[in-house]
């Protein structure tokens, strides 16, 4: 969502890794950001672990085992008024 609302629906990675390298200095939630199925989409087990269970501490519920279930936990927001 926040790709899109930015002008790259398919850019969700780009959204991490700012969101990631910027995490220290002002306490982003990088871990929130998940590609558009609902998946884990970084590259070795050990940081998609990292991020999983960053995200089972906020409560959020896997479906299989990187993937998370969008219907329950999808970022839903009137975007009509940020896309013209």
């Amino acid at each position: 969502m926040i790709a899109r609302l930015a002008g790259d629906p398919r850019g969700a990675r780009q959204v991490s890794w700012i969101l990631h390298s910027s995490s220290k200095k002002y306490d982003l939630p990088w871990h929130r950001v998940i590609n558009s199925k609902g998946l884990i989409a970084l590259n070795t087990t050990e940081d998609k672990n990292y991020q999983k269970n960053l995200l089972q501490n906020e409560g959020v519920a896997f479906i299989a085992e990187y993937k998370v279930d969008l219907k329950k936990h999808l970022w839903n927001i009137d975007s009509s008024i940020y896309l013209k």
